[in-house]
């Protein structure tokens, strides 16, 4: 259990430091929804999460073996 806890947080930390050197990179793939009104704007990353869930389903299933 206590493994399954450090890895978790290890996996959040490596996300939140990506994601703080990427955050000048607009990664906005195609597929995602974006809209943009006059004081409004919505983005739905939907492709980017179904890639972000197969990613992570491949990497729980190698650890799961």
């Amino acid at each position: 259990m206590w493994k399954l806890l450090i890895f978790i947080g290890l996996v959040l930390i490596i996300i939140g430091i990506l994601g703080y050197f990427f955050e000048k990179i607009n990664f906005k793939l195609p597929g995602d929804i974006l809209i943009k009104k006059e004081s409004f704007t919505f983005y739905f990353p939907i492709v980017s999460c179904i890639i972000l869930s197969i990613i992570l389903t491949l990497i729980f299933n190698i650890f799961k073996k």
